[in-house]
């Protein structure tokens, strides 16, 4: 009884440490996908984006680039 008690534990704790590991590989994999780049706005008219840089087609200010990032799941 014993015996299989120990070999059950050092299963769990062998299963958990592989469990760990990949969820740390597999975050490290999802965050450079997350970050995208390219889009371009006006500060005085934020709803407005682009995806090059250029001037805003409303005020004529030059366009800024900004962070997007999506949301995680």
């Amino acid at each position: 009884m014993k015996k299989s008690f120990i070999i059950l534990a050092l299963a769990s704790l062998a299963l958990g440490a592989c469990s760990s590991s990949v969820k740390s590989t597999g975050k490290t994999d999802s965050t450079a996908t997350v970050k995208k780049k390219g889009k371009y706005t006006c500060t005085m008219h934020p709803d407005l984006t682009f995806d090059k840089p250029g001037t805003c087609p409303k005020c004529g200010m030059a366009l800024v680039e900004r962070d997007t990032i999506e949301d995680e799941k």
